[in-house]
């Protein structure tokens, strides 16, 4: 038997390091040998006490019942929210897709604008809160909302959602935050840019890079039309139809100007360590158990596993 504390310790760990490494810091550091199978047990039994606990929590704050005080109401601090997937391999199924959310408090700081290339006061994203779900868009719409509740976003007086141009996140968007502003990620817009710059220019570079530069530009600037005009007149319906979609959610200018994020590296850094922990060479999880990880790997990343442990 291993006391309370001993056990989150060594689940909080696990959602740190693979099990074979928290088996190596408990020996060299702590002086005690235990089995990477007792770590893996207290992980399964821990986890489920704390994924029950956070269930529940999540089923309380459906839109539809959120009540919140008028105190809490139309708070200042600007708030941003961030939405990407990626593919982890359960054992029996194959790849799926974990969706993974990001929701954080909006700070300015002094910065190296890489669009502009000045020196000038940047929004980026701080005290940084994690979600990640193995399952459908329901499941994690409910998971992000209870997140985005917990850091009061829809109390906020201004908000954003910024992701790439993905349906389900786009229509989640519109379900969970109607009143945030909606933005494409810059770098991914300017990789569909770089797409129909090449398909204009086929084994031209040097046109290619000339017309890069200059509807990039036009891109950051909100001149939309600027760059489906030549799209749309030379047959590239294909390339033209992603701007026009997007169109109100690429005014990068009034975006950055109005002191809102335009690129979505906060969520696409959070699927990356999530995987890291789910996707290392050799690793082979059940759905149960990614679950459980998920978990663990999330509340370890953004700082709330303690408090969680002792609310479950």
């Amino acid at each position: 038997m291993y006391s309370e504390d001993l056990a989150q310790q060594m689940v909080w760990l696990a959602g740190l390091l693979t099990f074979e490494q928290c088996a190596a810091v408990f020996a060299r550091i702590g002086k005690r040998h235990i089995p990477t199978s007792s770590i893996w047990r207290q992980v399964a039994a821990h986890g489920k006490r704390l994924q029950s606990h956070l269930h529940h929590a999540q089923q309380q704050v459906a839109p539809e019942r959120l009540n919140l005080p008028a105190a809490q109401h139309d708070h200042r601090q600007r708030k941003g929210v961030s939405m990407d997937g990626g593919m982890v391999h359960i054992r029996g199924e194959g790849w799926k897709e974990v969706k993974v959310g990001a929701v954080y408090d909006v700070d300015t700081q002094l910065a190296h604008d890489t669009v502009t290339d000045e020196l000038i006061e940047m929004p980026h994203a701080v005290n940084i809160a994690y979600t990640a779900v193995l399952g459908d868009v329901p499941h994690f719409a409910q998971a992000l909302w209870y997140t985005a509740v917990q850091q009061q976003v829809p109390a906020a007086h201004t908000s954003s959602v910024t992701a790439d141009g993905a349906d389900w996140i786009w229509n989640l968007a519109a379900d969970l935050f109607p009143d945030s502003i909606q933005i494409v990620d810059w770098y991914h817009a300017r990789q569909h840019l770089t797409a129909a710059a090449q398909a204009l220019y086929p084994d031209q570079p040097h046109k290619v890079e000339a017309w890069l530069k200059q509807h990039t530009d036009f891109l950051f600037q909100g001149q939309l039309q600027r760059i489906t005009e030549p799209l749309d007149q030379a047959g590239l319906a294909d390339h033209s139809r992603y701007f026009h979609t997007h169109q109100r959610r690429m005014q990068y200018q009034e975006f950055r100007e109005d002191g809102y994020p335009i690129g979505s590296g906060t969520v696409e850094s959070a699927v990356k360590q999530h995987k890291a922990r789910l996707t290392a060479a050799g690793m082979h999880w059940s759905r149960v158990g990614a679950e459980l990880m998920l978990l663990v790997r999330g509340a370890v990343l953004d700082g709330s596993f303690d408090s969680l442990w002792h609310a479950a």
